[in-house]
């Protein structure tokens, strides 16, 4: 039946709904160095990632110990700001900190 059948029989054509993917998600990881005090880690989890005192101490213990934590799983565009704050804050700071991203 044609759509212009279906509109004289009084029916509606209905679209067929698009399927919307998920965004895929990134994890943004924070790289231990030599230098930059663990302090300093740990008020980037805090405010930064938004983690809670106990959260952000796991976290800068699993980056001291391993030599890299995950400090958030975010949408590209939020792991991509999130990491940029905390390479400017680090280097604002006079430390090395350094992170990136990568798919989960």
């Amino acid at each position: 039946m044609s759509d212009k059948d279906r509109k004289r029989e009084g029916e509606l054509a209905v679209k067929p709904r698009r399927k919307t993917d998920k965004p895929k998600l990134y994890k943004v990881l924070i790289h231990n160095d030599d230098y930059t005090p663990m302090d300093f880690v740990v008020m980037i989890l805090e405010s930064v990632f938004r983690k809670s005192p106990a959260e952000a101490y796991r976290v800068m213990m699993e980056v001291h110990k391993s030599g890299l934590g995950i400090a958030g799983v975010y949408s590209h565009e939020v792991a991509e700001t999130k990491l940029a704050l905390t390479e400017e804050a680090a280097k604002s700071g006079g430390h090395p900190l350094r992170g990136s991203i990568e798919p989960e």
